[in-house]
Parts: C-alpha cells; sequence; structure tokens
C-alpha cells in the first residue's frame, strides 16, 4: 500500500483558498497545539475544540485545557482563534477501548481513540455550519499519521464535512512545535493521556 503525503495535499488546498475558510481544529494539548496554530493561523478562521475523554486522571485533562487556553491568549497569532472545551466524559473512551485493552500501544485501541474523538468533532463541524474538521494529532512522530487521515477522509463522507488532510511532523513540524513549547513554558506531558499510555514515555 502505498503512503501518501498529507502535507502536500494541504498544500494544495491551502494554495487554492481565495476566502478564508472556517476551521474546526481537534486539539489534544498546548505543545502539539503550538506550531498547528502558527501555520494554519494564516489561512483559516480557526476554532479549538479540545475533545479528548481519553485523557485521565480529570486533573490532568483540565491542566492541558489551561495550558491551550493560555497558549492561544500569548501567542501573536495572525487571526484570532477561539477555543471551545468539550465534555469529558471518561467513560466514552472506556467504551471505545472495550475487548481492545490489551492491545500495545499504537495500534487498534489507539485507532478508536482516533475515531472518538474525531467523529465528534466532524459532528461538531457539522452542526456549526464549519468549512473543514482536523486535529492536530498528525504532529507527533508517535501517531499514525496514514490512520488519522484515512478516519478523517471517512468521516468527511459520513457527515458532510470536509476533512483537511495534514501531517503537521513534515517540514520540522514537530521540532518547531518543541522550540515554541520551550518559548511559552508549556506544560509537556510525557504520557499521551490514557491509563493505557501512562507507562510509555511518549514525549508527546
Amino acid at each position: 500500500m502505498n503512503r501518501i503525503n498529507y502535507q502536500n495535499e494541504l498544500d494544495k488546498i491551502i494554495s487554492n483558498i481565495e476566502k478564508k475558510p472556517r476551521l474546526l481544529l481537534h486539539a489534544c494539548c498546548a505543545p502539539c497545539s503550538s506550531y498547528v496554530l502558527e501555520y494554519l493561523s494564516k489561512y483559516f478562521d480557526i476554532t479549538v475544540y479540545y475533545y479528548n475523554p481519553n485523557i485521565s486522571p480529570v486533573g490532568e485533562f483540565e491542566k492541558r485545557f489551561e495550558e491551550i487556553k493560555r497558549l492561544i491568549a500569548e501567542m501573536p497569532l495572525k487571526n484570532e482563534v477561539k477555543l471551545v472545551k468539550g465534555v469529558y466524559r471518561y467513560e466514552d473512551f472506556v467504551d471505545a477501548a472495550k475487548g481492545l485493552e490489551h492491545i500495545p500501544e499504537g495500534g487498534e485501541r489507539c485507532f478508536a481513540c482516533y475515531r472518538l474523538r474525531l467523529e465528534k468533532t466532524a459532528q461538531l463541524a457539522r452542526d456549526e455550519g464549519f468549512d473543514y474538521f482536523c486535529t492536530t494529532l498528525s504532529i507527533s512522530p508517535l501517531k499514525n499519521s496514514q490512520k488519522i487521515n484515512e478516519i478523517g477522509f471517512e468521516l468527511e463522507k459520513e457527515y458532510g464535512v470536509k476533512w483537511l488532510p495534514s501531517d503537521f511532523k513534515k517540514r520540522e513540524g514537530y521540532k518547531r512545535s518543541i522550540e515554541l513549547s520551550r518559548e511559552y513554558n508549556l506544560y509537556r506531558q510525557n504520557f499521551c493521556g490514557c491509563v493505557y499510555s501512562h507507562a510509555v514515555d511518549e514525549g508527546e
């Protein structure tokens, strides 16, 4: 199976933008959001959607939200960025991961988690009339960008909102996110968020 360069696909879309589209951007944490916001805010009217029922405990969920809130307030972005906090229901993640608890990190359990968060994003994007939806997840070297985009395009067909393809780790995007994290003194968690990843140092 040929791997698609989703950065090239994003370039094609950006090159044809005339009127600034509305983008609902799912965000997992401030470090991953930093470069993505710096990059995309020049081209899109962005609303960040912090929806992560996989994160535990709830204190961790709240801490990451406050960091994204602070980042958006402090970064000199090209255009104003809005922030929406999703409802925290850890049981939604538990249901999505049911039967996959013993799958190694990076496998089908993670894919189910991608789908859970992206589907909620697609639903909100449809309901609120956004032009595109996307996620910051592809910036992590430990996230499967091919699978993220595959799920995104499936949800595009289901919900009728365009998926914005991405692989934000390309062109040193991940490196830039580390630089911005240092610049803004962002909290950089050492696990993805769910209980199964606590023992895995992802350095996300």
